[in-house]
């Protein structure tokens, strides 16, 4: 199955950035922003067709 593109805001420096999201199941991980460099905590939740991706600043959690 192919990955989902989606548009997060980066919650340390707020540029709009894109990530892939495996749509196959719920996810949660860390990845580096590629403006500021600074780790992003994403969390997907897959239901169905419907992917919700919330973003956090690795530090802080949710």
């Amino acid at each position: 199955m192919a990955m989902h593109e989606r548009r997060i805001t980066c919650p340390h420096c707020w540029e709009l950035i894109d990530v892939l999201i495996d749509p196959t199941e719920s996810q949660m991980y860390t990845e580096d922003c590629f403006v500021c460099c600074r780790p992003i905590l994403i969390h997907a939740k897959i239901d169905g067709e419907h992917i919700d991706v919330d973003v956090a600043q690795e530090d802080l959690g949710f």
